[in-house]
């Protein structure tokens, strides 16, 4: 007999909810600005897998009868945006995964994932005040929230695993970046650069000791995309760095530290540094740069404490 894992669900349904109440009482933390989630809008992308073996008759013989449709899932998704006013994508993942397993006895888990799309006021007029209904959608970065849910003993619904995170985050500076001194052989032909201009994309992630503190109710305690935002860009302005991985452990180990409630911290960062122009001098105080040959390096760590 074979063995089937299984499992289905609705992927991206677009979700603007406007006039949301704000959540304030964010972390300090002297790299950010940032003390509140306020703009009044919280709009993502929701995508919905459902877990569990118990739709496996479906596959092997056709019977849908305990099948929710996914375009139920999407009613579903939409009509609970009515109901939900909050500002955290998590909360937001949780109430709509507790209805779903409320209302569906079949669904044994399920894994929910909002793809934040960061609509932010803009300021407008002579005194560049913060308007309240004008909204621009900034990018490519994006906040991330991850959760999984499970039934446990009798009626419990468990929170299984939270992971949030800012996705396609893009950061260049034009000096204060090194790479020296590695390994060397007949096959390499990169130049050190004791000084060189670093453009990288990155995706972080962080997960919290306690799973329940991603859902804002401390707000102390919550880590709000936006302002990790800030203190990676902070660090990445400020650290001197030997090399990317020198970056990122620096970016890490600030992370863990502004944040106590986190317990994991991870990062996918790629390379993407330009080549110095033909002729370009590297001392010189006017330099030009060009696209690199399209491959990119990849440089992963994961913090745990």
């Amino acid at each position: 007999m074979t063995d089937a894992r299984i499992s289905y669900g609705k992927l991206a349904v677009p979700v603007h909810c406007i006039g949301v109440s704000p959540l304030r009482g964010l972390p300090e933390v002297p790299e950010s600005p940032l003390r509140a989630l306020d703009s009044g809008v919280l709009a993502c992308e929701v995508s919905l897998e459902v877990l569990g073996q118990g739709f496996l008759p479906a596959y092997t013989e056709g019977d849908n009868r305990n099948v929710v449709a996914t375009d139920t899932m999407k009613n579903v998704i939409l009509r609970h945006a009515l109901e939900y006013d909050g500002a955290a994508p998590e909360g937001f993942l949780h109430a709509l995964g507790r209805h779903f397993l409320e209302t569906y006895p079949e669904m044994e888990g399920l894994r929910l994932l909002a793809r934040e799309l960061p609509f932010e006021p803009v300021a407008v007029g002579a005194g560049a005040e913060r308007s309240d209904r004008l909204y621009a959608l900034r990018g490519p970065d994006h906040g991330e929230a991850e959760l999984e849910l499970a039934r446990g003993d009798g009626d419990e619904l468990l929170l299984v695993t939270a992971r949030s995170g800012v996705a396609r985050l893009q950061l260049l500076k034009t000096t204060g970046s090194a790479f020296t001194r590695f390994a060397r052989d007949d096959a390499t032909t990169l130049p050190e650069r004791s000084d060189r201009p670093l453009f990288i994309h990155m995706n972080v992630h962080w997960r919290y000791a306690d799973p329940a503190d991603a859902l804002a109710g401390d707000p102390s305690r919550y880590v709000a995309a936006a302002q990790v935002r800030d203190v990676l860009a902070t660090v990445f302005h400020e650290f001197v760095s030997e090399s990317i991985q020198h970056l990122v452990h620096e970016m890490g180990q600030r992370l863990l530290d502004r944040y106590p409630a986190l317990d994991e911290v991870s990062f996918a960062a790629e390379n993407h540094t330009h080549d110095p122009v033909p002729g370009s001098q590297p001392d010189a105080p006017r330099r030009a740069y060009t696209s690199a040959f399209p491959a990119y390096g990849l440089i992963t760590l994961t913090l745990t404490r």
